[in-house]
Order: C-alpha cells, then sequence, then structure tokens
C-alpha cells in the first residue's frame, strides 16, 4: 500500500473511533471490519478514513465495502495483497466529526454524550457518562460518579434535557437507585 500522510497529535484529538480491522478476507488485500456503526455497514459509506497503524494516524481511501454475511468487508485502496493485509489487523479505524452526517434536532452521536455530566432535576450530581450500551428497547447511559448506575437513555422520561453547550444531561433519576 502507498504511504500516506500521518496526521498530527491535535487531528488526533477530534477523531472519532468507528470500528477497528479484524481480519482479511479473501487473497486480494481485503479486509473484515468489526464496526461500531449502526447499521454496521454504514463505516464504508465514509469513503476515507484515518487508521491507527504501528502507532501512527494514516489517511486511507476505500475501493469498496460491503455487508459480507453477518461481517462488513472493506478494500483499502492500494491494499492488494493478502499477507500485506494481515499487518493490519487490530488497527483503529476513525473519521472526522465532520464526515458525519447532520442529525435532526434531538438527536445525537454516542460520543457527544460520553463525558457529560449527569445531574438529576433536584441538582444532585450523579458522575458522568462513562459510555453507553444498546439494548434493543433502549439505548442505555453508563453513569460513573460515586458508583455506577444504568439510566435509559428515554428522552422525556428519565432524560429530561441534553445541553451539549453545558455538557450537562439533566436526568428524572432517584440518587439512591
Amino acid at each position: 500500500m502507498a504511504e500516506q500522510a500521518t496526521i498530527d497529535g491535535s487531528d488526533e484529538n477530534r477523531l472519532i473511533s468507528l470500528g477497528n480491522i479484524s481480519g482479511v478476507f479473501g487473497v486480494k488485500g481485503w479486509v473484515k471490519v468489526h464496526s461500531f456503526t449502526d447499521p454496521r455497514e454504514k463505516i464504508v459509506k465514509y469513503g476515507t478514513w484515518q487508521i491507527k497503524h504501528q502507532g501512527k494516524w494514516r489517511k486511507v481511501e476505500l475501493a469498496g465495502g460491503k455487508r459480507q454475511g453477518k461481517t462488513v468487508v472493506a478494500k483499502i485502496a492500494g491494499l492488494d495483497d493478502r499477507d500485506e493485509a494481515m499487518l493490519y489487523q487490530g488497527d483503529e479505524i476513525a473519521i472526522y466529526p465532520d464526515q458525519l452526517d447532520k442529525l435532526k434536532p434531538g438527536e445525537y452521536y454516542w460520543h457527544q454524550l460520553t463525558g457529560l455530566k449527569v445531574v438529576t432535576t433536584e441538582g444532585v450530581e450523579l458522575g458522568s457518562v462513562h459510555h453507553l450500551l444498546e439494548t434493543g428497547a433502549n439505548d442505555v447511559l453508563v453513569v460513573k460518579g460515586d458508583r455506577e448506575r444504568l439510566i435509559p437513555f428515554t428522552v422525556g422520561n428519565a432524560v429530561i434535557e441534553v445541553d451539549l453547550l453545558t455538557e450537562i444531561i439533566t436526568v428524572d433519576w432517584d440518587p439512591e437507585f
């Protein structure tokens, strides 16, 4: 594969992780991808990825990609050999925020919620969002503070307000629960 430009440290902090390369597919350099996107094959729609290869972020262009059974496979431009593709196994895949689709009001990407402070309607601070879980019925905020709490991300019910400017999520939640 042709050497791609690396990115500097300040740009690295802006990257959003979308998954990683989990293996190889076939003999022509295609890779299997473990995707965090929903649907999982959306990861190949971005066209340009940043890949952390051998400790350095590099920009790569996709030449193709698709869902293959229960997995996703992708063809990175210039990566045409199975043995070379194997060297990328485990590499993280990321994109820049401006590559994401624009959301409707009241919709959020998980990375926007991670790290936000969570307070009750009475002003009791519960901690901050460590990560989110997908349960099928609804997403769940994993809030870490004095202890770990699992709070359903149900806007208008448990979640009263998400304020990205103040970085606070207000919840209707019993601090003892």
